[in-house]
């Protein structure tokens, strides 16, 4: 059986559910919207607001409220670890690497880990949002986390500004 993909069944991923595992002691079970932080735009060279659930107790994977205004994008930028958006309103369009893929409210964006991508609002008026799930608390529990931004540019630009990283 596949874990995901086109060898994803759902019977047998349901079969080999165990009943062994204990319930977890984990606190806060609920982080609500207003206690949400806001990562300090500065520092990360992306024209979106990030606004992390910090306090919730993830272990392996991060959880973040993503708004990119009207008419902008998020940054160019690449990391070892997965993301995927949950597109909640708005819609645009996504460049990862050489591809280019239209979305919309309720869709699910998937960037693959170090590609090159950056997330496009194609609304004039309204922003887009999306609730973006990382595992980069794993990768870092594991020593091995890494994140490049080249800044609002292309993937080209971004290429021969890390060309050195190029498969």
């Amino acid at each position: 059986m596949g874990l995901s993909g086109a060898g994803f069944d759902m019977a047998d991923f349901l079969g080999a559910l165990s009943d062994t595992v204990r319930p977890g002691r984990a606190r806060p079970v609920v982080v609500h919207a207003a206690e949400l932080e806001a990562l300090p735009a500065a520092g990360i060279r992306n024209p979106t607001t990030l606004a992390i659930a910090g306090r919730l107790p993830t272990v392996t994977f991060e959880l973040f409220r993503q708004t990119i205004p009207a008419g902008q994008s998020s940054d160019m930028q690449r990391h070892y670890h997965e993301t995927v958006h949950y597109v909640i309103s708005g819609h645009g369009h996504s460049e990862v690497e050489d591809d280019t893929e239209a979305w919309a409210a309720g869709d699910f964006i998937y960037t693959p880990p170090w590609t090159w991508h950056r997330h496009y609002n194609d609304s004039a008026g309204e922003p887009a949002e999306f609730l973006t799930i990382e595992n980069s608390r794993l990768l870092q529990s594991l020593g091995i986390a890494r994140r490049q931004s080249a800044g609002v540019c292309t993937v080209a630009e971004a290429r021969t500004q890390f060309p050195e990283d190029q498969p």
